[in-house]
């Protein structure tokens, strides 16, 4: 089973100490805390879970030109372009196994659907201050984990002649409140999907790790390429995490935002899937095999943070390359 997570925490540097995790935590509490101050970040009473200032969006866009650009010198007019909501069928979503390796990190959509006499035992539970959630059932629908999930629903049955390159942009969302303004609950992803024979799958994967590292050089932000692992839930899953770190399925591209504190928050992954989703979805190529398939995706926030926490919080102020890389 493989993951397709980019957003895994930071990793405090070894040994650990109290005090360390201390001093990391305030750190990240500050800087969340300066970015509220600066009105980039809007606070809306949930760790995790932020307003956009139009300043805030205006660095995303130039993330997304940065990207854009890249993606172009690499795939040219390629890639399909495609867009889908945070919001996706669920049984879709059991397909990807999301539900079986990150149980904690997922989003159902309840609603209403009872008469009046079941609207009024809910207006009588609100009345008395009492949870009220019991009165919904679900929806059939998902929020969005990984902004690649929906598309391969859309590629089941053969592929026919070709392989599938898609640009796929998008929120997510994964519960895991945290005063990390790089811990968002709500964030975006844009990726390069690759879809069909095994070996180019393997080549998208590697081709993105040095090119994901010349976007973010682009940026003026330091990078490393460290192989990883996602943080699958249990005790399965951290076999499942030892597997994909020793069969080399996963890279990230780290940047310190809170200096030597950690090793450094992931802002770019580049995943190899196998023939999971191939297999999952019924994704075929024209010879008949079960498709393999990867990905790259940048995390748009953590990014935009990246770049914040290094070249400071006015973006008028930025280093000229920096600003023509993003056409700000």
């Amino acid at each position: 089973m493989t993951g397709n997570d980019t957003t895994s925490p930071d990793v405090p540097l070894a040994p650990p100490s109290a005090g360390r995790d201390d001093a990391l935590a305030r750190a990240r509490q500050d800087f969340r805390d300066q970015l509220i101050a600066a009105g980039l970040l809007i606070p809306t009473g949930i760790d995790g879970l932020y307003g956009r200032s139009g300043e805030f969006e205006a660095v995303i866009d130039g993330i997304d030109h940065a990207v854009r650009r890249a993606g172009r010198a690499a795939h040219g007019d390629r890639p399909r372009v495609v867009r889908f909501p945070p919001v996706f069928p669920r049984e879709n979503f059991e397909k990807t196994d999301y539900i079986a390796s990150f149980p904690n990190l997922t989003g159902a959509i309840s609603t209403f659907d009872g008469d009046d006499r079941a609207h009024r035992a809910l207006l009588a539970d609100r009345a008395a201050g009492l949870p009220w959630d019991g009165h919904l059932t679900s929806a059939g629908t998902m929020l969005v984990s990984a902004a690649c999930h929906p598309t391969y629903a859309s590629l089941a049955g053969t592929l026919g002649p070709d392989d599938v390159m898609l640009d796929v942009y998008g929120y997510c969302f994964r519960h895991e409140p945290s005063i990390d303004p790089a811990r968002m609950q709500a964030f975006r992803m844009h990726e390069y999907v690759y879809v069909g024979d095994p070996a180019a799958a393997e080549r998208h994967r590697d081709g993105w790790v040095p090119r994901g590292l010349q976007v973010l050089s682009d940026l003026g932000l330091d990078a490393e390429a460290v192989p990883a692992n996602d943080p699958f839930f249990g005790r399965v899953g951290r076999i499942l995490a030892s597997n994909q770190l020793d069969e080399n399925l996963k890279t990230e591209l780290v940047v310190r935002l809170y200096g030597d504190l950690s090793d450094g928050t992931a802002v770019v992954s580049a995943n190899y899937h196998r023939d999971h989703f191939g297999e999952n979805f019924g994704i075929h190529t024209a010879d008949g095999a079960v498709a393999h398939s990867a990905c790259v995706g940048f995390g748009m926030e953590r990014i935009a943070l990246a770049l914040l926490t290094t070249h400071g919080l006015g973006t008028a102020g930025w280093p000229a390359p920096v600003r023509e890389a993003m056409a700000l």
